[in-house]
């Protein structure tokens, strides 16, 4: 994997420290701003625009067995929701300008009457429960792999400058944590959170439930997409798919939550180098996050104790990234205003 371009990395740095600013004044927002120069293959860089957010969605087997304080239908309910443009991350893409996308990748329903296009990537319905069974089949994880890549590709080909993910489906930190476990090689009680809020006898069950999924899946973690066959699931699988694609295609990636990270984490596996082309959105409150970001070498830009998911931290994030291209684009240099 090629990372961004290391020439233009190095002009961005020169760039920053020869601005009109004290050495090191515009701190981590001067990192970032090198970090997308060499993304753009630009100094200075150009701004920050065409940013596309994709949700998926997909419903997962564990929801049924006390692992998450909502019920599994609140995904189908949320899908519509996104698709009426009336969930939280609507609102925060709304104000921010980024373009919203929601597609079924595994949800259990349906989904009569939702516009097609939504629908047109489903793998199957729900995955499997990952303590009792494979989340999916090896020929469905290959297909939702592929149709990460794809609409990667068509996100890329609408004119995506920056892509972000999110997600929807009850019950899915349990998976993702089980990836980065998996990831990471350590054990089920270093990896998993509350999720959307589970008591102490929740949490107790997410680690019992992961602790068997990691023993059931045994030397297939050491493999990545049959890590994803074993632990993950429709919409997880096509996420890695989505952020493998983007890092091939040379088109950077602001991570969101635990799901985004887990995948990134997943997709770095698959395609060593990849998490240099991403940038994490903000920290989430579950545990399995930090330990992928802090593996994936990535310091996240906003610490506000999230826990919505959808890619809510990532929108939240992108006016960080303007500012920091708009930092090193419009500040004068010093050599200027002493010339």
């Amino acid at each position: 994997m090629r990372p961004p371009a290391p020439d233009v990395r190095r002009a961005a740095a020169a760039r920053l420290a020869g601005l009109a600013t004290p050495p090191g004044a515009l701190g981590r927002l001067g990192d970032l701003a090198v970090w997308w120069s060499a993304t753009q293959g630009a100094v200075p860089p150009p701004p920050v625009d065409h940013v596309r957010l994709v949700i998926f969605a997909g419903d997962h087997g564990v929801a049924a067995h006390g692992v998450s304080a909502f019920p599994a239908e609140i995904t189908t309910a949320m899908v519509r929701t996104f698709v009426a443009g009336r969930a939280g991350v609507s609102a925060l893409a709304a104000a921010h300008g980024v373009t919203v996308r929601v597609l079924d990748l595994g949800v259990d329903d349906d989904l009569i009457g939702v516009p097609d296009e939504v629908r047109a990537r489903k793998v199957r319905r729900g995955s499997g429960a990952i303590h009792l069974q494979d989340a999916l089949t090896p020929d469905e994880t290959r297909t939702a792999l592929e149709a990460g890549r794809a609409v990667a590709a068509e996100e890329i080909a609408a004119g995506a400058r920056l892509l972000l993910t999110g997600d929807m489906g009850i019950g899915n930190t349990t998976p993702a944590a089980a990836l980065v476990a998996a990831g990471l090689g350590v054990p089920a009680e270093d990896v998993v959170g509350r999720g959307t809020g589970v008591d102490d006898a929740g949490l107790e069950r997410k680690r019992t439930v992961v602790a068997a999924a990691l023993a059931r899946a045994g030397d297939r973690v050491l493999d990545p997409v049959d890590t994803l066959t074993a632990l993950g699931s429709a919409d997880l699988a096509a996420t890695t798919g989505y952020l493998v694609a983007a890092a091939e295609a040379g088109v950077p990636v602001l991570l969101d939550g635990l799901m985004s990270v887990a995948c990134a984490l997943t997709a770095d596996r698959i395609s060593p180098g990849a998490a240099a082309w991403y940038a994490a959105g903000h920290r989430s409150t579950e545990p399995a996050q930090s330990l992928a970001l802090d593996k994936l070498g990535l310091e996240p830009l906003l610490d506000l104790g999230l826990r919505l998911g959808e890619g809510s931290g990532a929108v939240a994030a992108v006016p960080l990234v303007r500012s920091a291209a708009a930092l090193l684009r419009d500040v004068a240099l010093l050599s200027e205003l002493m010339a």
